[in-house]
């Protein structure tokens, strides 16, 4: 029954914050933004889909219960949460699912952002792999831990290049003018 209330529950935050993205996305387009990856997006949204299905599947399908190693995971749950917050709060209204970067914009380098460049990917690579052991959910964890890493292979060079082309991305980030790939992340 805890399964059904947390998984409910994240669905829930998913889609609010889907919500959130659509009007982020229109009030930087109505300010001239422009939209990168158009291509894989639509992979990136399948792959989150899919996780929500397949650990729902897995779960009923083998009937696991909760993890006695929940007094463990759900803390990192909660403060994976936490830094979720705080790198969605700190990006404002510049934040999205979505590639959409303003032209000429200062570089975001307050919060999470100040340690890392990209930190709200770390955030789901750990909600990929902590929310199905929460459930005993190893398959899920292990094939959306993996699509996952694939799809950030895609994702974090083509965000790193519109950040380029428009904003001054290189200069913000100087020790990191040379880095690529995702073990920088």
């Amino acid at each position: 029954m805890i399964f059904y209330f947390f998984w409910v529950f994240v669905i829930c935050q998913r889609l609010f914050e889907l919500v959130v993205a659509r009007g982020n996305e229109k009030w930087m387009k109505d300010r001239g933004a422009i939209e990168f990856g158009q291509g894989h997006y639509p992979l990136i949204v399948m792959v989150h889909t899919l996780f929500f299905i397949v650990l729902f599947a897995e779960v009923f399908i083998f009937n696991h219960s909760l993890t006695p190693f929940w007094p463990v995971l759900l803390p990192i749950f909660i403060l994976s949460q936490a830094g979720r917050l705080w790198a969605l709060s700190s990006l404002g209204r510049f934040w999205n699912t979505k590639i959409i970067v303003m032209p000429h914009a200062d570089v975001v380098k307050k919060g999470p952002y100040r340690l890392m460049r990209h930190p709200n990917y770390l955030i789901v690579t750990l909600e990929f792999i902590i929310i199905p052991l929460l459930f005993h959910a190893y398959y899920t964890a292990l094939v959306f831990t993996i699509l996952n890493f694939v799809i950030l292979l895609i994702r974090i060079p083509a965000e790193e290049e519109a950040l380029k082309q428009l904003t001054e991305y290189e200069e913000a980030f100087p020790r990191m003018k040379s880095d690529s790939g995702i073990g920088k992340i």
